[in-house]
């Protein structure tokens, strides 16, 4: 029998939502600033996935213009009661520093493709907010709180591969897990609030679920922040308010002091029962690499999500079967195979949509600059503003799923001047990227040539410009190995040459950047024109495959 191996959601793909309807399965997670927002992946045997569908597709559910890097969408909840889906998600709009503005919303469908409502504002008092739908019909919302009052309490602890101004920032704040009535019919929390667990001894609890077994409500919340002391751990009580107790032999799961590990920083999970009344734990998790020009891990592939076997004890607790730890394979349920058909590793542009793979920065594709019908079989992209920009850029890309792939695509581009660019790019946020692009300026007339931001210290590897004269299309490539990226370019797809050195993509992770800790590597494509002018490039195919 076929394991489930682990991470079932490779690339960036953290918090994962677990939920069963029927014969179905199916994980929610977050996507920050990538819209469309929540990714919602399928299966029907807990081994083989797809990604389905999004369910935030308008800017009326999610408005994230000007949104920070690794703001947006945190910790969405998919839930299900009477032929209704539920999903509850958070739009972050500021989370450095001693204050988080965030804002928790609720949208329904019958359908898990939709048509989705448009949003119910909850509230804004922290983040990761999960909705429990008790055996009476009473339904209740449950967040972590967030209290920047306490913000100077606490010494920052920096030795888990964060770094020291982000850490400063969240320890200590996390005030406990509160809960509030949601009543459907006037679509409004009602009632007192309650804080009804401030987490273990390992700190910083947040991502909470809510189950009901045997008579108990189960609380399960992450701790530890989510780098290398990440953990999952579990509560429960008689009674939804209260008080609850914690399992005396938390963790439930965690990676914290283990690193022999293949999967590190294990912790936010939620639960799942098959068809067979087996317990299934669905977690983040991320598989660091070690860089070659520093001893420091670092997870390009962003976080994860993997899933363990779990069974109740006679005492009411549950444990991940073998232990603590995240395993790779794991023992899958009792259920027949269901394996989907392989998907394609070239899109044409043929379609009238963006391919369900392609995400965009902040706002969604819209026409007047992303347009697949002007040129059939191509994608225009408009170009607008620079890759710092935090509002309006022309760029759209997919996540990187193995640390071994070939990214491929080719271009038409005429620029006009040394602010017009387009070409093939390496994305983890605005202040870190490797873009190999073409552009034209005095000197070398229309050529390619990259560019590299490193924590926001921007450079161009001039000696590497590859003067193109009058070549109307080009060629362009990104081989990513364990670690290492080497682009090379070709005027006819057949025989290629390397453009620039081998570059560090490692400095593409959560670890190394400063400004955003919290998504993966992009691969993708992508426009700009800082003079205004919307010079277009078109892109005949994009090609990811992994090796």
């Amino acid at each position: 029998m076929t394991k489930i191996r682990n991470p079932v959601l490779p690339g960036f793909n953290p918090d994962p939502s677990i939920l069963r309807v029927n014969d179905d399965y199916y994980i929610a997670t977050s996507t920050f600033e990538w819209f469309p927002g929540v990714q919602i992946h399928h299966s029907k045997d807990l081994v083989h996935w797809r990604l389905l569908t999004h369910p935030v597709t308008r800017t009326s559910q999610l408005d994230m213009r000007g949104n920070i890097s690794s703001s947006g969408v945190w910790a969405p909840c998919l839930s299900y009661r009477d032929g209704l889906f539920y999903l509850i998600y958070s739009n972050v709009r500021t989370y450095k520093g001693p204050f988080k503005d965030v804002y928790n919303y609720l949208i329904t469908a019958k359908n898990i493709e939709g048509p989705w409502s448009e949003p119910i504002f909850l509230n804004s008092s922290g983040f990761d907010p999960s909705l429990f739908h008790d055996d009476d019909g009473k339904k209740w919302l449950v967040n972590m709180l967030w209290d920047h009052r306490k913000l100077k309490l606490v010494e920052a602890n920096h030795d888990d591969g964060a770094n020291e101004d982000e850490h400063a920032s969240i320890k200590g704040c996390f005030a406990g897990i509160i809960i509030q009535e949601y009543c459907p019919k006037t679509k409004k929390l009602v009632g007192p609030v309650k804080n009804i667990f401030h987490g273990t001894k390992i700190g910083l609890v947040e991502g909470p679920h809510i189950y009901k077994r045997g008579g108990y409500y189960y609380l399960l919340t992450a701790e530890g922040g989510t780098f290398y002391k990440h953990a999952v751990t579990m509560a429960r009580s008689k009674n939804l308010l209260g008080p609850y107790e914690a399992d005396p032999s938390n963790p439930l799961l965690t990676s914290a002091g283990k690193p022999e590990l293949e999967l590190q920083r294990a912790g936010h999970g939620s639960l799942v029962e098959t068809q067979k009344g087996e317990w299934y734990l669905a977690h983040l998790c991320g598989r660091p690499f070690k860089s070659r020009t520093e001893p420091k891990l670092r997870c390009m592939l962003g976080r994860e999500t993997a899933i363990q076997k779990c069974k109740w004890t006679s005492d009411g607790w549950l444990k991940v079967e073998g232990g603590n730890n995240p395993s790779v394979l794991v023992e899958p349920p009792g259920l027949p195979t269901a394996e989907f058909p392989p998907e394609s590793t070239r899109d044409n542009f043929d379609s009238d949509v963006l391919g369900v793979h392609f995400s965009t920065l902040r706002i969604p594709a819209d026409p007047s600059w992303l347009n697949l019908k002007d040129r059939p079989g191509y994608l225009r992209l408009k170009g607008r503003e620079s890759l710092a920009s935090p509002h309006e850029q022309s760029l759209v890309a997919r996540r990187v799923t193995s640390l071994k792939c070939q990214i491929t695509t080719s271009v038409e581009f005429e620029p006009e001047n040394f602010q017009q660019m387009a070409g093939l790019i390496l994305f983890y946020d605005n202040q870190n990227y490797f873009y190999l692009r073409i552009s034209n300026d005095e000197k070398l007339g229309k050529h390619l040539g990259i560019t590299t931001s490193d924590n926001g210290s921007y450079s161009e590897l001039r000696k590497y410009e590859i003067q193109l004269g009058n070549q109307p299309r080009c060629f362009l490539r990104a081989d990513y190995d364990n670690g290492s990226l080497q682009f090379s370019y070709s005027p006819d797809g057949k025989k290629w040459e390397k453009a620039g050195p081998s570059l560090d993509a490692t400095r593409l992770s959560d670890e190394y950047c400063k400004d955003g800790c919290f998504t993966g590597t992009f691969a993708g494509i992508c426009c700009q024109d800082i003079s205004g002018l919307h010079k277009h490039a078109d892109f005949d195919f994009f090609e990811y495959k992994e090796l």
